[in-house]
């Protein structure tokens, strides 16, 4: 197991309501430190990470979050606003309630707007599929691969489930060329990080990672 390489795929997150700006920066000085892909963070703090981290990292914030229930403009303003503000990746959140009246145009137009919002900034859907059936799995994976998004990513890791095997192995074979998984939501140990990639999965948004790497080096 190469942890080095595990670390090079994280989304290195800290998404909790109360965090401070002491431990955002904590979190930025880890993701450079263990050459992370990404640190995930609220919006309110990308402009002050950017600032902290310059071109060193990259940073990614949340669209609609954690329960997308944010009309389409709100969610192309926020997107817009996270990218004046230096973000370099966006993971937004899907109307879930869209997906269980099937308004699938709606859905799809969403994704596009906000896509486009991005101005080539890396686009990932977050589709919350502990809440959905197989059938809109695979439907939802047809749909992110038509909007341009660069990756379907499964979960809040707010909702009642994380990841899973089963769903990183689904989406893998479902989506389209050139759309990449990211597992969110439960990874809590180096093989559970190992299997996701093996599996398919080219991110990881974790919290715990890092700091298993942490322990490792003060073995």
């Amino acid at each position: 197991m190469d942890i080095q390489k595990i670390l090079s795929h994280c989304d290195h997150t800290l998404l909790k309501p109360e965090a401070t700006w002491a431990q955002i920066k904590e979190v930025c000085d880890d993701g450079l430190k263990y050459h992370c892909a990404s640190v995930c963070i609220p919006p309110a703090y990308v402009r002050e990470a950017a600032g902290h981290v310059g071109n060193a990292l990259k940073i990614c914030t949340v669209i609609g979050f954690p329960n997308g229930c944010s009309t389409t403009n709100v969610k192309v303003f926020e997107t817009e606003d996270a990218i004046r503000s230096g973000a370099d990746e966006i993971d937004m959140v899907i109307h879930l309630g869209w997906v269980k009246d099937r308004r699938w145009d709606d859905l799809l137009t969403e994704m596009k707007a906000v896509k486009a919002s991005c101005n080539g900034r890396i686009l990932k859907v977050i589709v919350e599929a502990c809440l959905l059936t197989q059938e809109e799995k695979i439907k939802l994976c047809e749909l992110v691969t038509a909007s341009g998004a660069e990756y379907i990513k499964t979960s809040t890791g707010f909702s009642t489930g994380g990841a899973t095997r089963e769903d990183v192995a689904l989406f893998v074979r479902h989506v389209g060329p050139g759309v990449k998984v990211k597992a969110a939501g439960g990874i809590s140990t180096l093989q559970d990080a190992q299997d996701f990639l093996d599996l398919g999965a080219d991110r990881l948004g974790t919290s715990r990672i890092v700091k298993l790497a942490k322990e490792q080096q003060d073995l």
